[in-house]
Formats: structure tokens, C-alpha cells, sequence
């Protein structure tokens, strides 16, 4: 499967919001670090179905957990 540049752009992002090294990428996705160096430092984009899908199933969960609402930072609206 063929990773897209807006996705590899969104890994980096995310990944430098959390400040994880490439060995904590590899621990939360699953991904070996030497395919993480290949798609990030020599534009390797044609990964295997798994790859595929651990990194964008870390990157969904990675965005969903950031989008959720702290229960104190919630707005009460009293009107």
C-alpha cells in the first residue's frame, strides 16, 4: 500500500506534539524503527498492508484522545 505525503506529514506532526523519539513511535505503533527511518528519511512510501494500518490506526487514536474534552476544562454554559 502506498503511504501519502499528508499522511506521513500528519506521523511527523503528531509525533513531534507528543515529543516521541523513533523508538517511542515504534513502541505505540508497532512499527519497526527501521521501516519509520525508511518512510521518514528516504521517502519510502510503499509499505505492507499491516504497516498501513498500524500507522494510521495510531494516528486516528493519536487524534481522537487529543479532540476529547478534559472533564475540567469543560465549558458549563448556565443560561
Amino acid at each position: 500500500m502506498q503511504l501519502t505525503e499528508n499522511q506521513v506529514i500528519a506521523i511527523k506532526r503528531k509525533r513531534g506534539e507528543l515529543n516521541m523519539s523513533i523508538r517511542g513511535l515504534e513502541r505505540a505503533t508497532g512499527v519497526s524503527r527501521w521501516t519509520l527511518i525508511d518512510i521518514f528519511k528516504h521517502d519510502h512510501r510503499n509499505v505492507n498492508s499491516k504497516t498501513f494500518k498500524k500507522l494510521n490506526d495510531w494516528l486516528i487514536n493519536e487524534y481522537e484522545l487529543s479532540t476529547r474534552v478534559h472533564p475540567t476544562k469543560a465549558v458549563v454554559n448556565n443560561d
